[in-house]
Order: structure tokens, then C-alpha cells, then sequence
């Protein structure tokens, strides 16, 4: 019975380990907040994670948004993401793709969301 119950705990485990590190968000630096503005240029309001192409002077960023179901809940639909929109964007850098940031908040049109 010990066996098992051995065997049941490490299968958790093992689940658990890639999720908390997903939902760890352990691959962004969160000592170094960026706020960029720019002009979306791509949009995508899929799972797991929503996302825009946001052109700023000089560079393309890839911001990682929040899952769609927790933007619509908190008043970003994917209409407000449209190509072309100017958005203000405060969240991390990835730290190892340095075209590539996750959203703690973005702002459209004078609203303000919270992403997490």
C-alpha cells in the first residue's frame, strides 16, 4: 500500500513541476519592469496565453498577455486588440529572448487591465 501511495505522490509531482513552473513565470526578470508604448501589429486572443506584436521606436516585441477568458472577464475583449491600435504595455522581459515580454498590465483608449 506504501508503494503505491509513493507512486501516486510522485505521478502528482511530476504533473505539478511543469505547471508551477509555467505559472511560475520563472523565465521573465520581474526586477526589470519595462513600460513600452507602440503600435500593435499583430494580435492573437487564443489559449493558453493572449498575446500582441507591439512595434516600438527601434524594436518588435512579442507581449505575452493574460488566457482570453481572464482578459474578457476583466474588460479586454479581443476587439480592443486590433492592429493598428496604439497600447501601453508595463510587465517583464523574457530573459532569454530578448524580443519577448509578459504583461503585467496594458493600457488601450485610456482603460487601463490588469493582466495577473
Amino acid at each position: 500500500m506504501k508503494a503505491r501511495t509513493g507512486l501516486a505522490i510522485l505521478a502528482l509531482l511530476a504533473l505539478a513541476v511543469p505547471a508551477a513552473a509555467h505559472h511560475g513565470w520563472s523565465g521573465y526578470d520581474a526586477t526589470k519592469e519595462l513600460t513600452l508604448t507602440g503600435t500593435i501589429k499583430e494580435a492573437g486572443y487564443e489559449h493558453p496565453h493572449g498575446h500582441v506584436r507591439l512595434e516600438v521606436p527601434g524594436k518588435v516585441w512579442r507581449v505575452v498577455l493574460a488566457p482570453p477568458t481572464r482578459m474578457e472577464r476583466r474588460g479586454l475583449p479581443a476587439s480592443m486588440l486590433k492592429v493598428g491600435t496604439e497600447a501601453m504595455v508595463v510587465g517583464y522581459p523574457h530573459r532569454s529572448d530578448p524580443q519577448e515580454m509578459r504583461a503585467e498590465r496594458i493600457t488601450i483608449d485610456g482603460k487601463t487591465v490588469e493582466l495577473r
